[in-house]
């Protein structure tokens, strides 16, 4: 992978899974990666704009990410692709298959992600939470991933903030209102995962967006929050790969 723009992390080898990470980076979605490149090629990018990466001119929203990607699939001849994304990775991974006119989405799991609107399910203001906040929101156990700011190196913290202000200019309130609608048009095979105790997208929110897909179906990972993979890795990995091997076998 060439593009200079797009700094993607590439292990494995077999059926390519693209996994798109949230607002907090690609260590987010580490799990995922170590666990899928025993069997798959795992493409890791991580989202121009995070983590000292460049945001190229154009590139101000969900759309033009889910257009990057989907051009750069297509550059490199992959087909077959399966879509993994967490909260606004998600929402990315559903802009990528409500674009795909080629067919190089196979399968899309989308876990915890945002992007829709749901009446009386709102999203979280992320923005306006402080650091203890943000944990308690976004995890079951929020004692075992609270790091008390103070103790952060400088320049962790300033990367951080960075992320943050990068997700409020192309995410904004987290929000699409015309998305769900739009979803039924998705052919691709869909897997919607949602920590039972994420209070930054309810489980609510997350049955709303399983049921938006023309297929797809909900798993609910008990005991965690936002990001099962980090608290519940092994329920996560297990719905996943009972999602892929079943719609493999029913092809």
């Amino acid at each position: 992978m060439t593009d200079p723009m797009l700094v993607i992390d590439d292990v494995g080898s077999g059926q390519p899974v693209l996994l798109l990470h949230g607002g907090g980076g690609p260590e987010t979605v580490a799990p995922f990666a170590g666990h899928l490149s025993a069997r798959k090629r795992v493409l890791t990018p991580t989202l121009p704009g995070w983590n000292g990466t460049a945001r190229p001119a154009g590139m101000d929203t969900i759309g033009d990410y889910a257009v990057a990607f989907l051009r750069r699939l297509t550059d490199d001849g992959l087909r077959d692709v399966v879509v993994i994304g967490s909260s606004i990775g998600g929402w990315i991974a559903a802009e990528m298959a409500l674009r795909d006119d080629s067919g190089r989405v196979l399968r899309l799991v989308l876990v915890d992600a945002v992007g829709i609107e749901v009446e009386g399910e709102p999203v979280t203001d992320f923005y306006s939470l402080d650091p203890r906040g943000i944990v308690e929101h976004s995890f079951h156990d929020p004692d075992r991933f609270y790091v008390d700011p103070a103790t952060i190196p400088a320049e962790q913290a300033e990367r951080q903030r960075a992320n943050i202000a990068t997700m409020s200019e192309v995410a904004g309130d987290m929000v699409d209102p015309g998305l769900r609608g739009k979803l039924a048009g998705v052919r691709s095979p869909a897997l919607v995962v949602w920590g039972d105790s994420d209070r930054i997208v309810t489980p609510a929110y997350g049955r709303a967006y399983a049921d938006a897909f023309a297929d797809a179906r909900f798993e609910l990972i008990t005991d965690a929050g936002h990001l099962p993979q980090l608290e519940k890795p092994d329920a996560t990995f297990a719905v996943i790969e009972t999602f892929l091997r079943q719609t493999s076998a029913s092809n």
